[in-house]
């Protein structure tokens, strides 16, 4: 079931240009998965932003918010703790949940390496990352297990297959 479009905002940006998909095809994309995950989790009216960017500029991100001097192919930024209740101005009910960032050649890298289309790639990397700001986390072999559950159900849900 897709939520009305007042429920789930998905602002995007594409910042990396020769990618194989449009920038009207990535936001469709993570249009349909954000919104099977939200109606998953029965969110109340959210808004996410999504980014794709460089290597470049996900080896600085990664360097600054976790002091890792190398690139990576998805970082979340929750605006909220797992334990916290939503919280959203009195006259705003949309729960901002954060940031999504991708990378556009790490992705390619990966789906490659995978054997599968970058539309998979780009579909699983925006379903780990929307699950990050819901406090979905893969710190312990169970917790990862779980989490890659509910990224494989709504991908393969959604016809993302391997």
């Amino acid at each position: 079931m897709t939520p009305k479009s007042e429920d789930l905002t998905v602002r995007f940006a594409n910042e990396v240009e020769g990618a194989e998909l449009t920038e009207h095809v990535m936001l469709e994309i993570a249009t349909h998965v954000c919104a099977e995950i939200f109606e998953r989790e029965e969110l109340t009216p959210a808004e996410v932003s999504i980014t794709v960017v460089d290597d470049e500029a996900m080896r600085e991100l990664n360097g600054r918010y976790r002091g890792i001097d190398a690139s990576t192919d998805v970082l979340s930024f929750a605006l909220l703790e797992a334990e916290e209740e939503p919280q959203g101005a009195e006259d705003d009910p949309v729960q901002i949940l954060g940031d999504i960032v991708i990378s556009w050649p790490t992705l390619r890298f990966q789906a490659a390496e995978y054997g599968h289309s970058v539309e998979r790639e780009f579909a699983f990397l925006i379903a780990h990352g929307f699950y990050h700001l819901l406090g979905y986390d893969h710190q312990t072999a169970e917790a990862e297990h779980d989490m890659m559950l509910l990224q494989e159900t709504v991908l393969s849900d959604l016809g993302y297959l391997r």
